[in-house]
C-alpha cells in the first residue's frame, strides 16, 4: 500500500488566473446556493480536510500518473480557477490536474482537488464540457461528499474533528485509522460511488457554478449524450459509480429551466478548447 504524506506535484501547477469567467445576471443569490454546505467552518477543519485530500489525491496520482502536456494542465487550471470564484468556499484552494488514462471520468478528493482524465478530455467538445465536469467534482468538494459518507465525525460536533485525531494522533494506531479510512475513500470513488442525492447536488451546483462563470450549463448536457453512448472499458468505473444519463439529463435539464437560466445568452468557448486539445498527443 503507497503511504504518501505530501502532494508536491501539485506545487508545480501554481498558475496566473486569466480572466476567463463572467457573472450572470442573479449572481450573489445564486453564489449563496452553489454549497448548502454551511461555510462557518472551522479553520482546523479545513486544515485536516485537505490534509486528507491530499493523501487521496496523491494515491490517485500514482494510480494514473499525470498527462505530460503543460499546456494542457495550465488550460485545464485556468478553466478550473475561474470557476472557483464563484463558488462559497473561499478558505479552499483548488487545485486541477489531468490524468493520463483513456478512462472517461473526472474525480475529486476532499480539501480541493479536481482530475479530469485524457479520456474524458479528448471525449469533449467545447470548453463549456470542460468547466461542466470541473464544476461537478467541485461540488462534491464543496458539500464535503467523501466525509459526511464516510461519517468522519468529531465528539464536539465539528466534521473534520475526527480527522484531526487520525492525522493528528501519534499512535500507530491513530495512523491505521487514518489510512484505512483514506482506502474507504477510495473505494467509494471507485467502486460504490456517491449516493443518488450526493450526484443530484453536484449536477446542480455544476449548473450554477457555470452560470455564474458565465458558461453555458447545458454543455454537461451535451457531454452525457455523448459518453453515454460509449461502451466498453473507459467507461466502465463511470457507469458503476453514477446514475443512469437519462436520468441526470433529465434532472439537468429541469434544473436550469427552474433557475431561470437561458444557455443560448451564454459561452461554450468551442475554438479556445480546441486549440487547448490540439496539443495533445
Amino acid at each position: 500500500m503507497m503511504r504518501s504524506t505530501g502532494f508536491s506535484v501539485f506545487a508545480l501547477l501554481t498558475m496566473f488566473l486569466l480572466p476567463l469567467s463572467i457573472h450572470a445576471g442573479e449572481g450573489d443569490g445564486w453564489r449563496r446556493r452553489v454549497s448548502a454546505e454551511s461555510t462557518d467552518i472551522a479553520r482546523e477543519d479545513v486544515s485536516e480536510e485537505i490534509r486528507f485530500g491530499r493523501e487521496i489525491a496523491a494515491r490517485m496520482v500514482g494510480r494514473f500518473g499525470l498527462y505530460n502536456d503543460p499546456q494542457l494542465m495550465k488550460y485545464v487550471n485556468l478553466v478550473g480557477r475561474s470557476l472557483s470564484q464563484s463558488t462559497n468556499r473561499p478558505e479552499l484552494d483548488f487545485h486541477f490536474a489531468v490524468l493520463n488514462t483513456s478512462e472517461i471520468n473526472a474525480y475529486a478528493a476532499p480539501g480541493g482537488y479536481v482530475f479530469v482524465t485524457r479520456g474524458a478530455i479528448e471525449k469533449m467538445q467545447d470548453e463549456s464540457e470542460l468547466a461542466a465536469v470541473l464544476a461537478h467534482e467541485m461540488t462534491h468538494i464543496n458539500e464535503r461528499h467523501v466525509v459526511k459518507e464516510l461519517n468522519i465525525h468529531g465528539t464536539e460536533g465539528s466534521a473534520a474533528g475526527g480527522l484531526a485525531r487520525l492525522i493528528g494522533g501519534g499512535t500507530e494506531a491513530a495512523r491505521v485509522a487514518f489510512y484505512q479510512s483514506v482506502d474507504k475513500a477510495l473505494d467509494m470513488l471507485f467502486k460504490s460511488g456517491y449516493g443518488r442525492e450526493d450526484e443530484i447536488q453536484a449536477d446542480r451546483g455544476a449548473v450554477l457554478l457555470c452560470a455564474l462563470s458565465g458558461y453555458d450549463p447545458s454543455g454537461l448536457i451535451k457531454y452525457f449524450e455523448r459518453i453515454g453512448a460509449v461502451k466498453g472499458k473507459t467507461t466502465e468505473i463511470l457507469d458503476k459509480t453514477h446514475p443512469p444519463y437519462n436520468d441526470r439529463i433529465a434532472w439537468l435539464k429541469e434544473m436550469i429551466g427552474k433557475e431561470g437560466i437561458d444557455p443560448a445568452s451564454l459561452k461554450n468557448f468551442k475554438e479556445r478548447f480546441t486549440d487547448a486539445q490540439k496539443s495533445m498527443k
